[in-house]
């Protein structure tokens, strides 16, 4: 089985990040994507939204869909959800990451691979997939990391054997979920940006309703 991951702090789930999932998912032919909302992110501030609100929306925001499903792997730890660490838990449950797994992140994101954790070793583990995001073309991570891009590959190309990078340029939605916490704080609507459940949840919870510092760009 093909198993696509997708981490992130999901604070909240948005339409972009379903986007991100389902382009690497169609692009790759998975079987499964795991959305997999991350404890305490090691580059990131802490979320606003406790780690049971965070994946009740992602819960909620994959709902029906037959390839996307919520995972709580990461949420059973006290410390910084590493890749590297995910990739252990994946292997200790049995998983054969370096045939199987597509560890998936918007190209964004993936701009800052060099100060991950265990970089560059980690790239031997399994592959990555980078997926477009606004102002961010996949295919330009080879210009923004040319360290290797040697690894690089399109997505529409053969996979290889062993550990690569697929580039998969697809439209993603143009939102973030700083921008969406803004918006709420400020009394604006979210509709189209989440789906709508998800902001159901946030409206019955009373999540994200004070103003709440700013973070860096990408997914958050």
């Amino acid at each position: 089985m093909r198993l696509g991951v997708l981490g992130g702090t999901f604070d909240p789930i948005h339409v972009g990040h379903l986007d991100v999932a389902r382009a690497a998912a169609a692009a790759l032919e998975l079987d499964r994507v795991q959305l997999m909302p991350s404890n305490l992110p090691p580059h990131r501030t802490a979320p606003q939204a406790s780690a049971r609100d965070r994946l009740a929306m992602v819960e909620l925001a994959v709902q029906g869909d037959l390839t996307l499903v919520a995972s709580d792997l990461e949420l059973h730890t006290d410390g910084p959800s590493y890749t590297n660490t995910t990739l252990d838990r994946l292997a200790a449950a049995g998983v054969d990451h370096l045939k199987t797994v597509f560890f998936i992140t918007g190209a964004d994101a993936f701009r800052d691979l060099p100060s991950w954790r265990n970089y560059p070793a980690i790239l031997d583990r399994c592959h990555f997939v980078a997926v477009s995001r606004p102002g961010c073309a996949a295919g330009a991570l080879r210009q923004v990391l040319p360290g290797i891009a040697s690894r690089m590959i399109d997505g529409r190309d053969a996979l290889p054997s062993h550990p690569s990078i697929i580039l998969v340029d697809a439209p993603t939605a143009p939102v973030s979920s700083t921008d969406i916490r803004q918006r709420l704080a400020s009394g604006r609507s979210i509709d189209g940006l989440v789906p709508p459940a998800v902001a159901s949840y946030i409206e019955r919870h009373g999540l994200y309703r004070t103003p709440h510092t700013k973070e860096p760009n990408g997914q958050s």
